[in-house]
């Protein structure tokens, strides 16, 4: 696979619920080598989990397989690779889903997957699996850079100590893993672009693993040395951003508008990865519910006061394990509505049990209706309780998580 020119790298998806539309038009919009997507978050985790427990045979992104069916056939004719994260905690059922999929389809692909033990990271499965000439790789859980630090070390035939050469493709991933956030998304300039639908980020990756972030031609959004940097900003505590692959240093880069919606990163320096890695950790941590009373008018402050005594009392026989109580201020005086005559009162209650905090909690807020502050009103009716998932970081040593093995 290796080859002197660039490679072009563009990306589809920032997380489970991006754009869905957005794989169809990069494959449409321009020329590509690979198309990523990243559905991955601590949140899609636990939704993942949560996924699992009811069905082994669940536990990854839905939404690309779907997009699969819509596009397998366009990216295989346009001769782009697939590489996501989106098998979740499930990549071998995604794999296999693919398949399933290509041969009802009539597409003939190679369907690779990553396998880990759930916390695996880096990009050198990846590139395993593209060497072995698979058309779709999926993963699991893996750094947001590893989508295109893979196919580049596949590309160009790196070694596992071209650490300048990694950490300009993690620099290039690092761009590209938030979606259209790269080119005008979430811009705090906005205003001065066309931020209506701005298209996803291309990265053009040299040998040296220096590249030119840009677009397709004709979508909207932009591309400037401000939109990148506001990127590169994005969850980044030190300069030296550690990873299983490559350390980077970030306080190496540097950024010239090559063009309109074009934009050079070079210079960039990388050194051998830390011996310890951060990991995201997901667990049930009993459940929660909560109700939302609208106060209206005058003595906002008495009306909540009645509110919490009222609430505690019908809870004291069998108190929550926690009980929060948020008053927002978002009313007044001489408003022309009502809505800008109100305030906002919010009860929160966890408890490990869910009947303790389920239609006990939400109907003794509705039992009141009648008997408490003029004017009462919710903002929702009554709920069950849902579970409550705890995200805990933690450290684990980089030579046990980079043990992946990819599987065709």
């Amino acid at each position: 696979m290796a080859t002197s020119g660039a490679l072009r790298i563009g990306n589809s998806s920032g997380f489970y619920g991006d754009r869905y539309s957005a794989v169809r038009e990069m494959l449409d919009g321009g020329p590509l080598h690979v198309l990523t997507g990243d559905y991955l978050a601590e949140l899609t985790m636990l939704i993942l989990g949560r996924q699992r427990m009811k069905d082994p045979q669940r536990g990854y992104a839905t939404t690309f397989l779907r997009q699969m069916r819509d596009c397998l056939a366009l990216a295989k004719d346009h001769g782009v690779r697939i590489v996501s994260n989106a098998g979740g905690l499930n990549p071998a059922g995604l794999a296999t889903a693919l398949r399933e999929l290509s041969a009802e389809l009539g597409i003939d692909v190679h369907v690779a997957r990553v396998e880990g033990d759930d916390l695996m990271l880096g990009g050198w499965g990846i590139a395993e699996c593209l060497r072995a000439g698979a058309d779709v790789v999926v993963t699991g859980r893996v750094t947001d850079a590893s989508l295109v630090v893979g196919p580049a070390a596949a590309h160009f035939g790196w070694a596992r100590d071209d650490w300048d050469a990694l950490a300009g493709a993690t620099v290039a991933g690092h761009v590209l893993e938030c979606g259209a956030q790269a080119t005008g998304g979430n811009y705090s300039f906005f205003t001065e672009i066309d931020a209506r639908h701005p298209g996803f980020p291309v990265a053009e990756i040299d040998r040296d693993g220096s590249s030119v972030i840009t677009k397709h031609a004709g979508s909207a959004g932009a591309v400037t040395v401000e939109t990148v940097t506001a990127q590169l900003l994005y969850e980044i505590g030190e300069p030296r951003y550690a990873g299983p692959d490559v350390t980077t240093r970030f306080d190496t880069i540097c950024l010239e508008q090559a063009g309109p919606d074009r934009v050079a990163v070079t210079q960039v320096r990388g050194e051998p990865p830390p011996e310890t890695l951060k990991v995201s950790l997901n667990t049930l941590g009993g459940y929660r519910n909560q109700v939302t009373f609208v106060l209206c008018g005058l003595d906002i402050d008495a009306k909540a006061a009645l509110v919490r005594e009222q609430i505690e009392a019908a809870l004291s026989a069998r108190p929550p394990r926690e009980i929060h109580w948020t008053l927002a201020r978002t009313d007044h005086p001489d408003a022309a509505v009502e809505e800008e005559a109100s305030a906002v009162l919010r009860c929160i209650v966890k408890d490990a049990d869910p009947a303790t905090i389920g239609r006990a909690f939400s109907g003794a807020a509705v039992e009141i209706a009648l008997a408490s502050y003029p004017g009462f009103h919710l903002t929702a009716p009554p709920d069950e309780a849902s579970p409550v998932g705890v995200y805990s970081p933690t450290a684990r040593a980089s030579t046990l998580l980079r043990r992946q093995a990819p599987t065709s």
